[in-house]
């Protein structure tokens, strides 16, 4: 790994106050990030710029790079690790969390993913969780169940703390309007390696079928990005989606946040795509929208809001699929995309997000003071 020409954040030399803490965060530039660090105190060091990489990318992480680590470590008082781990070795890793601790950082992990998304052969990725999670001097998770598979293949306690909102709390509201239609809509963007492109599509179609013959005017809205992982995978669900009149395959760039809320909030129902994975970012922004979601019966999803607003099928169960649907739907009125009861319910879950934000970056803070009053690390 190369080491030349790190850059080095400029030391604080302001008056801090009182249990302020300054935190390396791998990375910084999230929102996930700066929701859980939101609380007063606490301020996160920027993240270095990548070379050869525009502005805004902070992958891979310099934070886990043991020099950065070395240079900046008068600059925070701990390291946080959240994303970017793939891009280094189970070496590499230990070798970060060797350098913040002989640094003074505690180390804390969270782990967003006991199966990595943006991976299929997820055999470095293990050996890399064994190094974090019994590296860390405290590892967080965001549902029980991940806790529990945690604690019963490292022996390790978490603290489970839920995730944060995904819509940006400026956000305008989205305008939609309401359609006769039931649309029902699964995103694949660039068909990721966690992503059954085709086998969710079709079994989508097929279980639309099946709610048409009940009497429901549904719909399937398929969108994927010009710029995809897999082009076979394209090909097969560009096919089955011309085949089917009761299907639309939108295919387009990266939307901007603004666009992405606009075509989550025209659907009546989201269904996520995965054919494996722990917990969804792409679910909380759905929940935050008032968009009910469909997930497979895989990882946590389903622990991420038990509040019925997540309804669960097993991979290819068109079945399964179907009465998932049923349930969310419902009353034909009742949280329609662009309804009076999807206003009024948008509005009370950014009330409780509110509070729910507020309660995990003060968490956050608690345990950031409690680890560097205890000197925990390892």
């Amino acid at each position: 790994m190369a080491t030349s020409a790190i850059p080095v954040a400029p030391p604080d030399k302001s008056v801090r106050p009182v249990g302020a803490v300054t935190v390396a965060s791998a990375p910084a530039g999230h929102p996930f990030v700066a929701r859980i660090t939101a609380a007063p105190g606490i301020s996160l060091l920027p993240d270095p710029p990548v070379p050869g990489a525009p502005a805004g990318v902070w992958w891979p992480p310099a934070v886990l790079d043991p020099v950065w680590i070395a240079r900046n470590a008068s600059s925070a008082q701990l390291l946080h690790i959240h994303f970017g781990t793939e891009s280094y070795s189970a070496g590499e890793l230990a070798a970060a969390i060797d350098a913040a601790h002989d640094a003074g950082w505690p180390v804390v992990f969270t782990v967003h993913d006991l199966d990595h998304p943006q991976l299929g052969d997820q055999t470095r990725y293990a050996e890399q969780l064994d190094v974090l999670v019994g590296g860390a001097d405290a590892v967080i998770t965001l549902t029980p169940g991940a806790a529990s598979a945690i604690a019963g293949r490292w022996n390790r306690e978490c603290l489970v703390i839920p995730h944060p909102s995904m819509v940006a709390p400026d956000a305008l509201p989205p305008r939609v309007r309401t359609s006769d239609e039931t649309l029902m809509g699964v995103h694949l963007k660039d068909i990721r390696p966690n992503v059954d492109g085709p086998g969710t599509v079709r079994t989508l179609l097929q279980a639309a079928a099946e709610l048409r013959s009940h009497g429901v005017h549904a719909r399937v809205e398929v969108r994927l990005h010009h710029g995809v992982r897999d082009e076979d995978s394209r090909r097969e669900v560009r096919r089955l989606c011309a085949k089917d009149d009761h299907a639309t395959l939108v295919e387009h760039e990266r939307l901007s946040d603004a666009e992405l809320d606009v075509a989550l909030s025209r659907l009546d129902v989201a269904v996520l795509p995965y054919r494996h994975g722990t917990h969804s970012g792409w679910l909380e922004l759905c929940w935050d929208l008032g968009v009910p979601v469909v997930a497979p019966a895989v990882g946590f999803y389903a622990e991420q809001h038990p509040d019925d607003s997540v309804a669960s099928y097993a991979p290819g169960d068109v079945a399964g699929l179907a009465a998932a649907l049923t349930a969310l739907l419902g009353d034909a009125d009742a949280n329609r995309a662009g309804s009076p009861a999807r206003t009024d319910l948008r509005i009370a879950r950014r009330a409780r997000r509110r509070a729910s934000d507020a309660a995990a970056a003060e968490t956050h803070a608690a345990l950031y003071r409690r680890l560097l009053a205890n000197g925990s690390v390892a």
